[in-house]
């Protein structure tokens, strides 16, 4: 099954940053990116890829023991910019040193449990990937994103996903979720992810 750990905004906020978008689709060539839908919108901590289920009793272990060792904390997406004429995304703003900490402890239960992508050299960099281009000018969405400030918001859960693909698009859905700084760490919410489910 194809994994990854993230940090879930709440619809409130998702819900504004909609809006702000909205006048953004009408940019010349914006019809012809590919805009992420608001239901898959969340900070990826770190990407697992394909994940073997006997791999999955020692990675739940090792996440919710992270969660356990960091605090909830506020946070707010703010500003914007694009990763060439590859990405536009929006990026947080507020306490990103408990969320960097957060997701090198995320990165390293995955690699205790034999899973998880490849070490990347790039350094955590928190953001929300708005839209995806193989051609076209991102860089007027990125500067009218530039002074977006979104409103606070509590990050409180750690949250696993499964990735599904069909028709193209990605379909994802919460596998577990723990509270951040809780003791025990035990999962808040589980639903099936035997790969038939």
């Amino acid at each position: 099954m194809r994994l990854f750990v993230a940090v879930l905004p709440p619809a409130g906020v998702l819900r504004e940053l909609a809006a702000v978008l909205a006048p953004l689709h009408a940019l010349p060539g914006a019809d012809r990116w590919r805009w992420t839908s608001h239901d898959s919108w969340h900070l990826t901590l770190a990407f697992l890829g394909e994940v073997a289920p006997e791999q999955l009793p020692e990675l739940e272990a090792g996440l919710a023991r992270a969660a356990a060792r960091h605090p909830a904390h506020r946070l707010r997406l703010a500003d914007g910019g694009r990763f060439g004429d590859r990405a536009l995304w929006v990026g947080v703003a507020g306490g990103t040193r408990v969320l960097r900490a957060l997701a090198e402890d995320v990165q390293q239960a995955a690699e205790e449990a034999g899973c998880g992508a490849p070490d990347d050299d790039r350094p955590f960099r928190p953001h929300l990937t708005l839209a995806r281009a193989s051609h076209g000018r991102l860089g007027e969405a990125a500067a009218l994103l530039a002074d977006f400030r979104g409103s606070e918001w509590t990050a409180a859960e750690l949250h696993l996903v499964r990735s599904e693909s069909a028709g193209g698009r990605s379909h994802y859905t919460t596998a577990a979720s723990w509270p951040l700084g809780a003791a025990g760490g035990v999962p808040e919410v589980t639903r099936s992810l035997a790969p038939d489910a």
